[in-house]
């Protein structure tokens, strides 16, 4: 009997667990947005939809956020009986409330929505998005938050910073919060707030802090507590110090990007005007031949290559570099060897080359600029220091600058050719003795630095519109930086371009870009006055 008893009491204990997890599975699927708050939505009247998306959007649940975003993309259905329901992309249909599957019914239609309400929609997302499950929606909505001045919004930040797990997405709600504490009545709020923001380094915060440090017009102050105003003038100081330092580092990157592009420009022409003493006013438009050359390589891979068209710049370089050192060699074996010498009648010459080669180009290309796309892995860039964005295309540059130039050294440096050159370079009547075909050299030379300004070509044309008239905005420049870093000279080329491009990018915030151009040549004029030779000076035949 005692058994049966117990028994008993096991099985009524154990019927009653199950009856409560019955009940506990039944209340956790009944769980969901209440179908009153929503049927506004179903309706025609926009006052009471307006009311209904603010109450969504200040409910701390993710089905809230997402019956609004279904809202705002048009994917939210409603029948005549109140019904509403959301449409997926791939055609499942979920109720609004509980977010669980449903049949569509044939009397659904979507919701129409009006500007007043898509605003109002944005507004409740900035909130609700606060209590999604992915924490990128989550800082995205504390990030708009943060340009919000509703004070109303406040407890709502509070509750979310409650539950908050992601440490990215707490700060970002913080930020959020003492933007809108600002406003508050209690003056250790407002001083905290300020602090707060004092501590992001961000510029958009700093009209509101500089609101609180003004003056009025009868002398008195905008804020009234002392403690708040120190703060904020702290706070002040702080992201100008921040700002200075970005637009620093700013100067500092573009300069180093265009001394890159100076250097790519000037590499061929040291080696040029270093090995022959020819003053080629045609390179300009060997850079504009290589440019020209990425167009046509890419207008390949676009027909016959599509699925690769990311990598054309890639396959551009060597054909640039065999296109314009063939263009090259042609020109020092028809014109320019008869010219040895002779600097003015070198000079007429390629100058007329110059012309020639650009009406060539305006012939077979047009007079307009043809487009030379960035591949996807050069779009685009990278924020650092928390507001200065690095371009891929530019740091892309850096890198490739650094590379022909290390590559140009191993060459004269452990090569048999490199070696004919700095022996024609410091003295050719000695190489021509000893046996080393100076005219060979001469051409291959020459091609060579013909090859290194068809490589600059691509290098800019992902910088810039390509043009017929691409290379004239560079000759004069390249001209400097070979004079200024020494006639002939690797390094010198390399410290020139990178410091000129420094300087220049220094000075154009306070003189201008034309300006600054005029300033960098009456310094250079000046420092050859003082120095002829360069930073290096250069041996053999540059000498003469």
């Amino acid at each position: 009997m005692r058994l049966a008893a117990l028994t008993g009491r096991l099985g009524r204990f154990l019927l009653g667990c199950a009856l409560g997890l019955a009940a506990l599975a039944a209340s956790a699927g009944a769980q969901g947005l209440d179908p009153a708050l929503l049927a506004p939505l179903a309706g025609d009247e926009t006052d009471a939809k307006l009311d209904a998306i603010d109450r969504l959007g200040r409910l701390p649940d993710p089905q809230a956020a997402e019956v609004l975003k279904a809202l705002g993309d048009g994917q939210l259905l409603a029948t005549p009986a109140g019904r509403v329901l959301i449409e997926r992309d791939g055609g499942q249909v979920l109720d609004a409330a509980t977010g669980q599957p449903q049949a569509r019914p044939d009397d659904a239609d979507s919701v129409m929505i009006n500007n007043r309400l898509r605003r109002a929609i944005s507004g409740a997302l900035a909130t609700s998005q606060l209590y999604s499950k992915e924490p990128a929606e989550r800082l995205a909505a504390a990030q708009r938050l943060q340009q919000s001045s509703d004070a109303s919004r406040l407890p709502l930040l509070g509750e979310a910073l409650k539950r908050e797990t992601d440490a990215q997405v707490r700060g970002a709600l913080e930020i959020a919060q003492a933007r809108l504490q600002l406003a508050s009545d209690d003056p250790a709020l407002r001083r905290a707030a300020a602090q707060a923001l004092g501590e992001t380094r961000n510029a958009a915060f700093r009209p509101m802090l500089a609101a609180l440090v003004q003056t009025n017009a009868d002398g008195s102050h905008a804020e009234p507590d002392a403690g708040v105003r120190e703060a904020a003038e702290a706070a002040l100081r702080a992201i100008d110090r921040h700002m200075a330092t970005l637009e620093w580092a700013g100067n500092l990157f573009y300069g180093i990007s265009l001394g890159s592009v100076l250097l790519l420009a000037a590499l061929g022409l040291a080696i040029t005007f270093g090995l022959m003493g020819v003053i080629n006013m045609a390179h300009g438009e060997l850079l504009m031949i290589g440019a020209y050359t990425a167009y046509m390589v890419q207008t390949v891979f676009r027909q016959y290559l599509p699925g690769w068209i990311d990598w054309y710049v890639v396959a551009a370089l060597p054909v640039a570099f065999l296109v314009t050192a063939l263009v090259g060699m042609a020109l020092e074996r028809t014109v320019i060897r008869w010219l040895y010498g002779r600097p003015l009648e070198t000079l007429l010459a390629t100058w007329g080359i110059s012309l020639m080669l650009m009406q060539t180009v305006r012939t077979l290309f047009g007079a307009q600029n043809v487009e030379v796309s960035n591949p996807s892995w050069m779009s685009g860039g990278m924020t650092v220091m928390g507001g200065l964005v690095l371009s891929y295309n530019r740091i892309a540059i850096i890198v490739f600058a650094m590379l022909v130039v290390f590559f140009v050294w191993l060459l004269l440096n452990h090569t048999r050719l490199g070696l004919f050159v700095r022996a024609i370079t410091q003295n050719r009547r000695m190489a021509d003795c000893v046996g080393v075909p100076t005219g060979r050299i001469d051409m291959l030379a020459f091609g060579l630095g013909a090859g290194i300004a068809g490589l600059a070509g691509v290098a800019l044309s992902q910088l810039g519109n390509v043009g017929p008239d691409l290379g004239r905005g560079y000759i004069v420049d390249s001209f400097m930086v070979v004079v200024l870093g020494g006639v002939g000279q690797l390094a010198g080329t390399v410290i020139a371009a990178l410091g000129l491009g420094g300087v220049n990018k220094f000075l154009e915030p306070y003189a201008g870009a034309v300006m600054a151009k005029i300033i960098i040549l009456i310094l250079i004029v000046l420092f050859v006055q003082k120095r002829p030779q360069g930073l290096f000076a250069p041996r053999g035949r540059s000498v003469e």
